[in-house]
């Protein structure tokens, strides 16, 4: 059966196993102390092979998080700050749209990053004197389909046309292959996102084709499907494994999360809500942030 996965570092570890893929390039470095991989989609073949379009995916591994490291949160939203400033324009309105159901823990990690963005385009118009200098920033929590009626992208395309806005980040759930990896990393990538893409519901595209403007889009595994997790269980044990015996298994199509999941995702979404404020608001440090957001 196909492993399912969204993130870029996976696909391209799938694909990479019969040799160097065409289009494809990746690199390992270290960003505040945190392994970080970068796989770049450079042509057609590319694309084609990891299922991904043109673009650059940046995967953040943030175990240290996890595990509680010395200085582990700050050195988190510095690092992933860092990824998020190049891939901005320097000035014009920024859209933060939280994408998921609130409801669901594994898919709330949008709206609550979304709840810890310091939003100021309405200070900047009601007090000028003191927050003029301030990037003008606007969040949405677009909800899902099955409770608003309206597909998320329809809401997000109808907002950054009304305000104007120069570019979209756009902060969802996605699925990873491996376990390690859920609630443990974050892909940044400048591709834009399908929102329902972390449980295999493609919707409305979210990207610069559909929105006119740049969508930088905030990923975090927080499930892996049932199907691909017993596969590599499966594998790892030694057994020998026809593609197709999994597919229609009781059990194949379940979603497998993290039993603390409710911490991990009230955590990185502090991480994300953070960095995404520092990249927009450089002159602001992570302490006078926290005045602002708490």
């Amino acid at each position: 059966m196909e492993r399912r996965t969204d993130l870029a570092l996976e696909a391209h570890e799938l694909r990479r196993e019969g040799g160097k893929l065409e289009g494809v390039e990746s690199r390992e470095t270290q960003v505040e102390g945190f392994p970080l991989t970068t796989v770049r989609v450079t042509g057609p073949d590319g694309a084609r092979a990891l299922g991904k379009p043109e673009g650059t995916y940046h995967t953040l591994d943030l175990t240290g998080l996890e595990r509680r490291e010395e200085d582990a949160f700050p050195r988190s939203v510095r690092a992933l700050a860092g990824l998020l400033s190049p891939l901005l324009p320097k000035e014009g309105d920024v859209l933060v749209v939280g994408l998921g159901n609130r409801a669901i823990t594994p898919d709330a990690i949008g709206p609550q990053a979304a709840d810890r963005t310091l939003v100021t385009r309405h200070l900047i118009g009601m007090a000028p004197e003191h927050f003029g200098t301030f990037r003008s920033v606007a969040a949405l929590a677009a909800g899902v389909l099955g409770t608003t009626g309206v597909e998320s992208g329809e809401i997000v395309r109808a907002v950054s046309d009304k305000i104007g806005v120069k570019a979209v980040i756009a902060i969802d759930a996605l699925a990873a292959r491996r376990v390690e990896r859920l609630c443990a990393t974050v892909q940044v990538c400048d591709t834009g996102i399908a929102p329902g893409s972390g449980v295999g519901n493609h919707r409305f595209a979210l990207d610069r084709e559909s929105l006119g403007v740049p969508v930088i889009a905030v990923g975090v595994p927080t499930v892996v499907d049932g199907g691909t997790l017993a596969a590599d269980l499966l594998e790892e044990a030694g057994a020998k494994l026809d593609p197709q015996a999994l597919t229609g298994a009781p059990g194949a199509s379940l979603m497998v999360t993290p039993r603390d999941i409710d911490q991990r995702v009230a955590d990185l979404a502090k991480v994300i809500g953070y960095a995404v404020s520092l990249a927009l608001q450089p002159e602001l440090d992570l302490a006078g942030l926290e005045m602002l957001v708490g």
